[in-house]
């Protein structure tokens, strides 16, 4: 576990990532990373993933071509 103190950045605060947690992420200066909700309600700090928003795309690609079907499939 790493613990991150909560500091004020302008009229905003943020969060400092040491040199490990950068590490461990595999990102740099400038990188995006994710802050989401886990299924069992903790949350989640993670970087972008181009595989993971390619599989979304697919989905909704997916789910268009096949409304009537998933439609149906819910009644």
């Amino acid at each position: 576990m790493i613990a991150l103190k909560v500091t004020k950045v302008g009229n905003s605060v943020g969060v400092v990532l040491p040199k490990e947690a950068l590490v461990e992420l595999g990102v740099e200066k400038g990188s995006t990373l994710y802050l989401t909700r886990a299924p069992d309600g903790s949350m989640r700090v993670s970087p972008y993933d181009d595989s993971v928003q390619q599989q979304i795309a697919l989905g909704e690609k997916l789910m268009d071509e096949h409304r009537d079907v998933f439609r149906a499939l819910a009644k």
